[in-house]
């Protein structure tokens, strides 16, 4: 199939119900993901697609499920599943397919752990065209036998290489043998390395590969600088890249919840002593936490009342607040794709970000590797060598008090290391598109 590549979402040949709820969310031309990935999932072709974090890869799977969607609605069983790694990023998947189908009578369910299973079952019951869910919640509607999956066209892995992780590889396995053989499927990422690739090609019939990421993973208008600390100095230079920088949004990201939680603890005594940071809010958001309240923090940060949140890598991937204009990273991620995914969460859809980076002694050649990595060079932050002024020590004295603060403990990660999958395959389906 010869593609040209659409200049304008007319050139898509789109249905005038999505257009017109296209042009309501002002999106004016396509992506360059958009554009490569929806054509030829228009035509049924499986698809295995890497662009760069905030290039709107969450459209480029929903409007060609939402073109292709049975009108008449001939079965209450859904037609098309989306698999999504954390809670957050299904609401967020689930948020964008609504605003997509506007005027259209498709349901669109959010399916997650935290969220209450009796609205589930109703709304399951009653039918639904498109499911957005968690592997877990999912696999528990599937045991229920409140979900049945014989009617899936179309499934899409988002996030995929952490879909492909070992902690999810049974259940996503298992879902997938519940869905016909004859479907199509989507695997999405910003990071998809050649191991992965492979590995994900077993679940696909010819997959056309779609690679938008160009020569670097990370987007050019996030300027990205590292700062040599030592653990008894992190959280003075912390406090003071905050006074300096004054962000308008921030997340600083740790590596464990009980870090998390430490550290948002000594900074909400920290910033009252320092008129800078006096009004700012600060908040945290990690696994620990139940659904409502990590909705309400989420919810807090997307409509700018939240200033400085303090967070696991759960909201690391696929999480899209504009609103964003620094990432500190205060614990450096063991891997390469989550420093790619965490600071993709600023500089969303083209806009200016910038990202900090905190390096301890013998991680040197942790950041050659992200560097090596993203495909540039990180920029070294002076502020490290920079706090030897009276009114500066001053200032980073009465921060440590009023935090009470201690070094900060060395807790080894506990991200799961990959495995190889079982191949599944396919035939290609003669589904028709809706026009």
């Amino acid at each position: 199939m010869e593609t040209k590549t659409p200049e304008t979402f007319d050139d898509l040949q789109l249905s005038a119900i999505t257009l017109r709820a296209i042009r309501k969310l002002g999106y004016e031309k396509p992506s360059p993901i958009q554009a490569k990935v929806i054509p030829w999932a228009l035509e049924g072709y499986d698809v295995i697609g890497q662009a760069r974090t905030g290039t709107g890869k969450t459209a480029s799977f929903a409007i060609p499920i939402l073109e292709q969607l049975d009108p008449l609605r001939s079965s209450p069983l859904p037609q098309a599943l989306v698999l999504v790694p954390t809670r957050e990023l299904a609401a967020q998947v689930h948020g964008e397919f609504v605003k997509l189908a506007q005027g259209c009578p498709t349901e669109v369910l959010e399916v997650a752990g935290g969220k209450h299973m009796t609205k589930q079952l109703q709304a399951l019951g009653r039918g639904v065209q498109v499911v957005v869910g968690t592997p877990g919640r999912v696999i528990d509607h599937i045991q229920r036998g409140s979900l049945k999956l014989s009617n899936i066209w179309c499934i899409v892995l988002d996030e995929a290489d952490r879909m492909l992780d070992i902690g999810f590889r049974p259940d996503i396995e298992r879902i997938l043998r519940k869905c016909p053989e004859n479907r199509q499927t989507l695997l999405l990422s910003a990071t998809l390395d050649a191991e992965v690739k492979k590995l994900a090609e077993r679940y696909l019939f010819e997959p056309v590969i779609v690679d938008c990421s160009e020569k670097g993973v990370s987007v050019d208008t996030i300027e990205q600088r590292y700062l040599n600390v030592s653990p008894e100095r992190k959280f003075d230079i912390l406090v003071q890249l905050l006074t300096r920088e004054k962000p308008p949004q921030t997340i600083i990201f740790c590596r464990t919840k009980l870090g998390t939680a430490k550290l948002h603890n000594q900074l909400q005594r920290a910033v009252a002593s320092i008129p800078e940071l006096a009004d700012m809010r600060l908040d945290t958001i990690h696994g620990n936490m139940n659904q409502s309240q990590r909705d309400s923090v989420f919810k807090s940060l997307r409509n700018g009342a939240i200033q400085i949140l303090v967070a696991t890598d759960v909201v690391g991937r696929g999480i899209d607040v504009s609103t964003v204009s620094h990432i500190i990273n205060y614990d450096l991620p063991d891997d390469c794709d989550d420093y790619v995914h965490r600071v993709g969460r600023t500089g969303r859809m083209g806009r200016e970000g910038i990202a900090f980076s905190f390096v301890a002694k013998g991680q040197g050649e942790l950041l050659t590797e992200i560097e090596q990595r993203i495909n540039r060079q990180l920029i070294a932050d002076p502020l490290a060598q920079d706090i030897s002024s009276p009114k500066k020590q001053a200032m980073v004295k009465a921060a440590a008090a009023a935090a009470e603060m201690s070094p900060d403990d060395v807790v080894a990660s506990d991200e799961p290391k990959k495995r190889r999958l079982n191949p599944m395959r396919r035939v290609v389906s003669g589904r028709s598109k809706r026009r």
